[in-house]
């Protein structure tokens, strides 16, 4: 069946020449609650930022609707991903990005930073918990993909490849990486509002630990965040 075996429609395909439906069939069959996943926990790597969690804080959509700013952002990237980069709908979330990113004044740094996180946390994330690992073939599937949508939303100079990509995250990281208030603020909410997908707010505090323990420790450091128990 088609959803069980997307492994061989994906060995079937060109990296470079259908690297849209790779990404579709990577997202939608092989690995879909991993990726929702790690592209949840994506969100931290950017919070660390004080660049961006002090856009993101100033805005307010965190603090006070900090569901609909998550839900408005998950779909508006599932549409092109699910339904191709250009077509209609594709085209319309796209452009309702760039409009929203019209808005505000964002580096170019943080914006390739920013997706950057979107090739490679799913893939560190499969590598670590995942039943298996992307192939080197799906992993330049995945990161032409994002090359592309960033090249439609206006990106300049985006990695050529997935060790570039690596490479310009974790410079960035190294020089720009430090605490800020609006770190942690924007952090806290994020995280207040994954463990509500799962757990009455009353358990929040049973909850939160494992998700820490999924942070690494400069990261948390970063954002201002307690380390969890050591047996996690």
């Amino acid at each position: 069946m088609f959803a069980a075996c997307p492994e061989d429609r994906i060995d079937a395909l060109c990296a470079e020449a259908d690297f849209e439906r790779i990404a579709r069939l990577l997202n939608t069959y092989a690995f879909s609650w991993d990726i929702e996943r790690a592209l949840e926990l994506a969100l931290f790597r950017t919070y660390a930022m004080p660049s961006i969690s002090s856009l993101l804080a100033r805005t307010g959509e965190f603090a006070a609707r900090p569901a609909k700013r998550y839900d408005d952002t998950e779909l508006l990237l599932s549409e092109p991903l699910e339904n191709g980069l250009d077509s209609a709908r594709g085209r319309a979330a796209i452009s309702r990005i760039n409009e929203m990113h019209g808005h505000y004044r964002i580096s170019n740094d943080d914006m390739i930073y920013v997706l950057g996180t979107f090739v490679l946390e799913p893939i560190r994330w499969l590598d670590r918990f995942g039943r298996r690992a992307m192939t080197p073939h799906e992993q330049r599937a995945w990161t032409n993909y994002y090359r592309a949508l960033g090249a439609r939303l206006g990106i300049r100079d985006i990695p050529a490849d997935l060790a570039g990509f690596a490479a310009f995250n974790a410079n960035a990281e190294r020089e720009r990486r430090r605490f800020a208030r609006s770190n942690r603020e924007v952090a806290q909410a994020t995280l207040d509002l994954l463990l509500s997908f799962y757990l009455p707010r009353r358990l929040f505090g049973l909850g939160r630990p494992m998700v820490l323990a999924l942070l690494d420790a400069p990261l948390r450091e970063a954002m201002g965040l307690p380390h969890p128990p050591r047996a996690l």
